[in-house]
C-alpha cells in the first residue's frame, strides 16, 4: 500500500522542532507558526482562543496538504502586542482551561463513583 505509516501522524522526527516561528516580512506584527504533527483539533481550538484576545487582528490556520502532518497558524496583532506574545498567551490560557475541565471531570467521576 502507498499510504504512510500511522505513527508518522503523531511522532515528531528527530531534529524537527514541534513549533517553528516565521515573521512576515511584508506585514508588521504578523507571523506564521508551523506546528508539526497536529491537525484541525489543535488548529481550531488555538484559533478560537486567539480570537478572544483583543490585540489579535487576525488568527487563522490551514493544513497545507492532507498527507503533510502539520498546521500553519497565522497571527496578526496590533502594535500593543506581538504574534509571539499572543501565541504564548493563548497556549497558557488553553492549558489553564483544560486543567480546569480535567479537574471538574475527575471530581464528578469521583462523586458518582462513591454513589455506586
Amino acid at each position: 500500500m502507498n499510504a504512510p505509516d500511522r505513527y508518522e501522524r503523531f511522532v515528531v522526527p528527530e531534529g524537527t522542532k514541534k513549533v517553528s516561528y516565521e515573521r512576515d516580512t511584508k506585514i508588521i506584527n504578523a507571523a506564521t507558526f508551523t506546528i508539526e504533527r497536529e491537525d484541525h483539533t489543535i488548529g481550531n481550538i488555538l484559533r478560537m482562543q486567539l480570537h478572544r484576545d483583543e490585540n489579535v487582528l487576525f488568527a487563522g490556520y490551514k493544513l497545507p496538504h492532507p498527507l503533510q502532518y502539520k498546521i500553519l497558524v497565522r497571527i496578526h496583532t496590533t502594535s500593543q502586542s506581538s504574534p509571539m506574545q499572543a501565541y504564548n498567551q493563548a497556549i497558557n490560557d488553553l492549558d489553564k482551561e483544560l486543567d480546569h475541565l480535567k479537574n471538574a471531570f475527575e471530581n464528578e467521576v469521583a462523586k458518582h463513583a462513591r454513589d455506586f
